[in-house]
């Protein structure tokens, strides 16, 4: 992808350019989170907080979340699902973009439900005060322990194979059947990374569509499950609308055939995939757009096949999230390779965003305590890892970087935390929520001692 940034030699230019292009309502396509705005110190704030000041009070890297921006994504998902759907639909926040207690209390204080996809989600969303109705068990290989405690919480399972199937089955009972819906692969391609598109028939989710008719006559004859729907999903990061106006097509074709066997489908979610704004080329669709597409095609679906509306479900997690937060970093060291390259050093890296060795993914970068300060340099931003593939961002546009300077690379909200690690033994970030200039911790950063929590030495090794 080429940047439509100026190069080096431009230097009329600099990080407040970014702000000039973030005009959209649509927090998805923006780059930086609603509340974003530039304070007399020349620094970045974000919900009314200075950057600068968070990083000195809660140290760095650090994840920034602006609560305005989280809760204006779910606010418009539901809007729109209102206004361009006659029957019932309900909005689920995908937790797996970013799975804590304060993102999960907001989710349903919005009125979303929460999808989860481990025991650990599953956990995180009910000590968050979500109800059991409104969680949504996913995951494809969920284990007989965490079967089980979907089955305790009474929440609905989302069936993703056969082992899965046929283990409910053993462990619910009449008395205490398992609420589930069916997980199939639609077959319908998009374009996006091969690693996040999971709705092709070669993946590892979802019962193949040739399976369907002995998949339906099993769960019709089984008295401990109570299958109430269906769902599919097409990828993630996606900007095209024409694969969710097939899908609709599909599942109707789908609710019909189990419906043949008995089975009292009401519910069929569509999952979700919209993309964000990682870069000023990125032009997903706004989340009101893509809403009303899901919605018509569904009810035209319905219209053609002469069947009353299902519940119709759509689970967004990175369009919810991802423009949602920032990451703060300090510079320390710098090189310069004549003739090749400039490397500027952060406190952080794919320890904190594994996105960029893993997808190859893009971002920018902006200069949080220099926004006017003309982009003048051509510099790669590389984590602190031992790896020498840990570079965040390959020639960045920045000011002249001094060690102590703070960068603040947005779209960060979506995978960052849920997916950081300690490789290195590098202590994972605290992460900050901010509104209306307070802010307030939600994930305490990890310590020195949390390294080696959970290590043992056995006697013989002791001297």
């Amino acid at each position: 992808m080429v940047s439509t940034l100026p190069s080096a030699n431009q230097t009329t230019r600099s990080s407040l350019d970014y702000l000039e292009t973030n005009g959209s309502d649509s927090p998805n396509q923006r780059l930086l989170p609603l509340s974003v705005q530039v304070n007399e110190q020349d620094h970045l704030q974000v919900g009314g907080c200075d950057v600068v000041d968070l990083v000195k009070e809660f140290g760095s890297p650090l994840y920034i979340l602006d609560e305005v921006t989280l809760r204006t994504a779910c606010q418009q998902y539901r809007q729109a699902f209102d206004q361009y759907y006659p029957g019932e639909a309900l909005v689920m926040y995908a937790s797996k973009a970013w799975n804590c207690l304060a993102v999960c209390a907001i989710a349903t204080q919005e009125g979303l439900a929460v999808d989860v996809v481990s025991g650990g989600e599953l956990l995180t969303a009910l000590t968050a005060g979500v109800n059991p109705d409104k969680l949504y068990f996913h995951g494809n290989n969920k284990s007989h322990g965490e079967l089980q405690r979907g089955i305790d919480a009474g929440c609905r399972i989302v069936v993703d194979n056969w082992h899965e199937l046929k283990t409910l089955s053993a462990l619910a009972s009449p008395q205490t059947p398992a609420t589930i819906l069916l997980r199939i692969t639609p077959g319908i391609e998009c374009h996006t990374h091969d690693y996040i598109r999971t709705g092709h028939i070669d993946s590892k989710f979802g019962f193949d569509p040739d399976q369907l008719e002995e998949v339906f006559t099993f769960v019709a004859q089984q008295s401990s499950l109570v299958c109430v729907g269906l769902h599919a999903h097409i990828g993630s990061q996606i900007f095209e609308l024409q694969p969710h106006e097939d899908l609709s097509a599909v599942l109707v074709t789908w609710m019909e055939a189990a419906k043949r066997h008995g089975l009292p489908i009401s519910e069929l979610d569509v999952g979700g995939g919209l993309g964000i704004r990682y870069t000023e080329t990125d032009d997903p669709p706004s989340i009101t757009d893509w809403a009303q597409v899901i919605c018509e095609n569904m009810v035209k679906a319905c219209q053609e096949a002469n069947v009353a509306l299902p519940k119709l479900i759509c689970e967004p997690g990175r369009s919810l999230i991802g423009t949602a937060c920032i990451t703060a970093y300090t510079i320390g060291g710098q090189k310069t390779v004549p003739g090749i390259r400039a490397y500027a050093a952060v406190d952080g890296g794919m320890s904190d965003n594994p996105r960029p060795i893993t997808y190859q993914s893009l971002y920018r970068v902006l200069a949080a305590n220099k926004m006017s300060a003309p982009l003048s340099e051509t510099v790669t931003l590389a984590g602190k890892h031992c790896e020498s593939g840990d570079v965040l961002i390959h020639d960045a546009q920045l000011p002249v970087l001094v060690a102590g300077d703070i960068v603040a690379i947005p779209a960060t909200g979506a995978y960052n935390y849920s997916m950081a690690s300690n490789y290195n033994r590098v202590p994972r970030p605290a992460a900050v929520l901010v509104k209306n200039g307070e802010a307030s911790l939600i994930v305490e950063r990890e310590t020195d001692a949390d390294l080696i929590r959970y290590d043992r030495l056995p006697s013989y090794l002791r001297s």
